[in-house]
């Protein structure tokens, strides 16, 4: 999937954009293993953009690298706003050089969805030096795949935005 056009393109533009407003990137991916950064570092010059990327997968992972609380994961769960939004900021804040963190935390399927979380359910959160955090969700249509892909155009798409503020 790193080696897909529309992915690459995006990743691109991001770091293009990112290098010429010298902006770093961190990244909390839960749901996206790894694919965020995966796709960033894919493209030539993404050093002077990219400063690091946390898979946390587990709760546990969540809780001891990037410092969501036990109790937020326990009141509202790992797929939740309010875990999107300690995600990014405690990446934000243990990351050493990003000056903007995104975070990813959902369900790619095809199992593990309820009626109130269903598969496809994806919460983002975006956290940057000296600006509001922006959370938002989405439920994306489809398979494993397609959901990985929408997730990681997204999160560019919410970073984007951030530079925009």
């Amino acid at each position: 999937m790193m080696n897909d056009p529309d992915l690459l393109n995006a990743a691109s533009a991001l770091i293009a954009r990112c290098k010429a407003k010298g902006e770093m990137i961190a990244t909390a991916e839960s749901c996206t293993g790894g694919l965020i950064t995966g796709t960033l570092t894919g493209v030539d010059g993404s050093s002077s953009v990219v400063d690091c990327g946390f898979v946390t997968y587990s709760n546990e992972a969540k809780h001891s690298l990037i410092g969501v609380g036990n109790d937020l994961l326990a009141e509202h769960g790992a797929v939740s706003e309010q875990v999107a939004r300690a995600m990014c900021e405690g990446a934000l804040d243990r990351a050493p050089n990003a000056t903007i963190a995104v975070s990813v935390t959902g369900i790619a399927g095809p199992g593990g969805g309820t009626d109130t979380k269903p598969v496809g359910l994806v919460h983002f959160g975006c956290a940057a030096k000296g600006r509001e955090t922006i959370t938002t969700h989405t439920v994306f249509p489809g398979d494993r795949h397609t959901v990985r892909k929408a997730t990681v155009l997204k999160a560019f798409a919410l970073i984007e935005e951030m530079l925009d503020r």
